[in-house]
């Protein structure tokens, strides 16, 4: 993957991004999922689940099968969500051979750089999600929405703590991926502080264009947006109803 946060930074997860900070926009995800495709909505497969702290309040409401590319965020998923199932693998490649009632990528689709990427997630998501049932999507920003911003955070643990720095910005808006950087800067039991910093290159595409692709792979296009309380403009979202199959 070649991103220090999943890999060997992945330790410091729970310091970075702690499970609490996920109950509004985990309510709000579930609302969706529930209200878009046809009953049931029971089995909910997660792709790109990281750490787990979507499923540690989803898994209220569905049966949860998670998957991620990150042995380290896997094992704190385990953690945090034993009674969930889990798997390796790559949202772009993975087939489990079965399907799900619903589907969900949150903003791990963020690491899908090209059209053709995301277009393999999407259909990651179609042959895993059953006839009638939906699948949602969760992108940080489209294109209609990307603004250069900073932002920052981190938590103290009991023996360590962890603060950030994120730098999110564009340096050519003709293609279709801008930069996060990131300041780790980590703080042991003994005083002693690392400093990192870490380069995470993401998607960027237009709502038209995973209309379009949301269409092209077999899904009925529905689009929606999140009023997060953080965040002061609407979040879209993305989702796609696969149609039931004929009788």
């Amino acid at each position: 993957m070649g991103l220090k946060l999943y890999d060997s930074l992945a330790g410091w997860w729970p310091l970075l991004s702690p499970p609490a900070d996920y109950e509004e926009e985990a309510a709000a995800y579930a609302s969706h999922l529930a209200a878009n495709g046809n009953a049931p909505a029971a089995t909910l497969l997660e792709l790109g689940s990281g750490g787990g702290n979507n499923a540690s309040f989803l898994k209220e409401r569905f049966r949860m099968t998670l998957v991620d590319l990150s042995p380290g965020m896997l094992a704190h998923s385990q953690k945090l969500n034993p009674e969930c199932e889990h798997h390796l693998g790559d949202m772009r490649t993975v087939r489990l051979n079965r399907m799900f009632d619903r589907v969900f990528i949150h903003d791990a689709i963020a690491y899908m750089a090209t059209l053709d990427d995301l277009r393999l997630a999407i259909q990651t998501a179609f042959v895993h999600c059953r006839p009638g049932g939906a699948a949602l999507f969760a992108p940080d920003f489209v294109r209609e929405t990307f603004r250069s911003e900073t932002s920052h955070g981190g938590t103290d643990g009991p023996d360590r703590s962890l603060r950030y720095l994120e730098w999110c910005w564009d340096p050519d808006p003709s293609d279709s991926t801008y930069i996060a950087d990131y300041a780790w800067v980590m703080r042991q039991a003994d005083g002693s502080v690392q400093v990192e910093h870490d380069r995470h290159v993401e998607g960027l595409f237009s709502r038209a264009d995973w209309i379009r692709l949301l269409r092209q792979t077999g899904f009925d296009p529905v689009p929606a947006v999140f009023e997060h309380s953080e965040v002061d403009y609407p979040l879209d979202l993305f989702i796609g109803v696969r149609p039931p199959s004929p009788d």
